[in-house]
């Protein structure tokens, strides 16, 4: 399960070098059961130039959350603040022994 989150969260900001103008990148993670606000970082993006890919981000990402088990969104979303973003959600399920290793 870690190594999916892992690789959701990378080709999430690959995607956000790729395709998004310079600005902020904000990565949230959250247990269920846990304070909000747990992992949350955010970094600034550098303007420069785009990274080349094979266009089948979203498409990898939903079918990784898929076969785990899990539910999984991306498009644009409006922020409290009423900024227009792109946002990408993944929610994988935690089994026991997940819960155990903790």
């Amino acid at each position: 399960m870690e190594l999916a989150a892992y690789r959701i969260v990378q080709e999430s900001l690959t995607n956000a070098l790729k395709h998004a103008a310079p600005g902020e990148v904000r990565v949230l993670l959250v247990r269920a059961g846990l304070p909000r606000g747990r992992g949350d970082q955010s970094v600034r993006g550098a303007p420069g130039p785009t990274a080349p890919g094979s266009g089948a981000g979203l498409v990898g990402m939903r079918e990784r959350t898929a076969l785990l088990g899990g539910a999984f969104e991306a498009g644009p979303a409006t922020d409290d603040d009423g900024r227009r973003r792109w946002r990408v959600r993944a929610e994988l399920p935690v089994d026991m022994s997940d819960e155990e290793r903790a």
